[in-house]
């Protein structure tokens, strides 16, 4: 009971610092430097994450469905399944779990220790608003760096089933490319774009907010960041299988 609310407790902070953060996002002037800090940092310092993780999964998936469907004689549509499974389900759900124990972790550990030194107080003691300074280009730099990271993975993810659908099954490259284009659709695209701009806010809010509840000195600081982590990455896979309940439902609806 103590720990269902707790967690409730967590849920109604997070909550309120969203209408925080959102309302300072439409407040002028906009903090423009620090947005493009954070997407250097966070977007631009975690392509390399998204790339290996994408390429290696894509070939995995590429060698379980081709080895699995050939007694069935169906190796020839490892192409579609491989595209359609990384496009709208591994290629933004792996990149936010793994982006995010880095960048969230991250934001836990710099706010955290900010706040257990008192340097967030006195952000606050001279008149600045802490939500604005750390927390609003964080949380936009993650929607909008999310969905560019998982693009880049979507397209490593095929290119690396593609080499070794090539491989066991024996097409072409213009094969297997053909066969994405004709199951991909526009709407399968934004299936998984659209999942990720709520993973990098999960990201972004989740981190933020537990750096500012550190307590404890540095002790406190690494507590938090395990918690960020473990936290983003439950987020992160229970609210993926909302999300694609949500967007099968507007699909059908459309």
């Amino acid at each position: 009971m103590n720990q269902a609310l707790l967690l409730l407790g967590h849920i109604g902070g997070v909550a309120r610092l969203t209408g925080r953060t959102f309302r300072e996002v439409f407040r002028s002037p906009f903090e423009s430097r620090l947005l493009i800090h954070q997407i250097d940092s966070s977007g631009i310092g975690s392509w390399s994450i998204a790339v290996l993780t994408a390429l290696f999964t894509g070939a995995v998936m590429a060698m379980q469905f081709a080895i699995g469907l050939e007694p069935y004689g169906a190796s020839l549509y490892t192409g579609k399944l491989v595209s359609l499974g990384i496009v709208k389900e591994l290629g933004p759900t792996l990149t936010a779990v793994l982006v995010g124990g880095r960048v969230g972790a991250g934001y836990t550990a710099t706010i955290g220790s900010m706040n257990v030194t008192e340097q967030v107080d006195a952000i606050a003691a001279l008149g600045a608003d802490p939500v604005r300074k750390l927390v609003v280009p964080r949380v936009l730099a993650c929607i909008i760096s999310l969905p560019l990271l998982t693009i880049l993975a979507d397209v490593v993810g095929c290119f690396g089933g593609m080499l070794i659908t090539m491989d066991e099954v024996g097409v072409t490259w213009r094969f297997f490319v053909d066969q994405v284009i004709d199951t991909l659709s526009v709407g399968d695209i934004l299936h998984g774009l659209g999942k990720s701009v709520f993973f990098g806010y999960f990201i972004a809010i989740i981190g933020c907010y537990v750096g500012l509840n550190t307590r404890g000195g540095t002790e406190g600081v690494g507590r938090s960041t395990t918690t960020t982590v473990v936290a983003i990455s439950i987020t992160v896979l229970v609210s993926n299988f909302f999300l694609t309940q949500l967007f099968f439902a507007l699909a059908r609806h459309t």
